[in-house]
């Protein structure tokens, strides 16, 4: 568990604070506050703060009006949340550490309080996996952007000559038939084609073929 100074509750109902009485029986110092406009944000303490949902002014997705205010100031979690009044995607995109349901066991409460104030996300397992499944994807979309941008302008860098040799060198050509086609000598055909090698990162021709059949339908379009 991380050191925090005090763990904060912004309980605005008349019932007692039951979770901050669960935190300081693990001694844990705590400080209850039912009026918001009582709450003092001292960044120079290492505070966690703890919303009760119910009872307070909520947006659209269910998430107190006043933890919208907060998280970007302050580590926020929330507690005394009804299943099925919030929205946990919206809420964890927010910034929100963590929710805790009415409906869970005193020993679950402790746990997920223990992990928040550790700086560890606490909501429901399908939902992580979700939100991780949607980040790993739009990883490898952006990767495979970068792919291509990265073979456009490798193909960008290769002339008229040499894209013609590619094709020659693909279609089984030795150099001495491409200097008999394009009209040039051995020697220019080899210059070309370490250039080739260089522009394409490619070591043989083994590897120049395995890179124009990779990205046939770019360089065709480029050609």
């Amino acid at each position: 568990m991380s050191k925090i100074d005090e763990l904060v509750f912004i309980h605005q109902v008349a019932a007692p604070c039951h979770l901050a009485i669960l935190a300081e029986s693990i001694g844990i110092k705590t400080k209850v506050i039912s009026k918001p406009s009582d709450l003092v944000v001292a960044k120079e303490c290492n505070r966690f703060y703890m919303i009760a949902q119910k009872g307070t002014a909520q947006d659209s997705k269910g998430i107190p009006i006043i933890a919208a205010r907060l998280v970007s100031q302050v580590p926020i979690a929330l507690y005394q949340v009804e299943r099925g009044s919030l929205d946990p995607k919206a809420a964890m995109l927010l910034g929100i550490k963590g929710l805790l349901y009415v409906d869970q066991g005193m020993d679950l409460l402790l746990t997920g309080l223990k992990k928040m104030i550790a700086n560890e996300l606490w909501y429901e397992r399908a939902l992580l996996s979700e939100l991780f499944g949607h980040l790993v994807k739009r990883l490898d979309n952006n990767n495979e952007v970068l792919q291509d941008q990265d073979t456009v302008a490798m193909l960008q860098m290769l002339t008229n000559r040499e894209r013609t040799i590619i094709q020659l060198v693909a279609s089984g050509a030795r150099n001495k038939e491409i200097a008999h086609q394009l009209c040039i000598s051995e020697h220019t055909v080899k210059a070309h084609i370490s250039s080739i090698f260089r522009k394409t990162q490619s070591r043989n021709r083994v590897e120049l073929l395995r890179w124009a059949q990779n990205y046939q339908s770019q360089f065709e379009l480029c050609s």
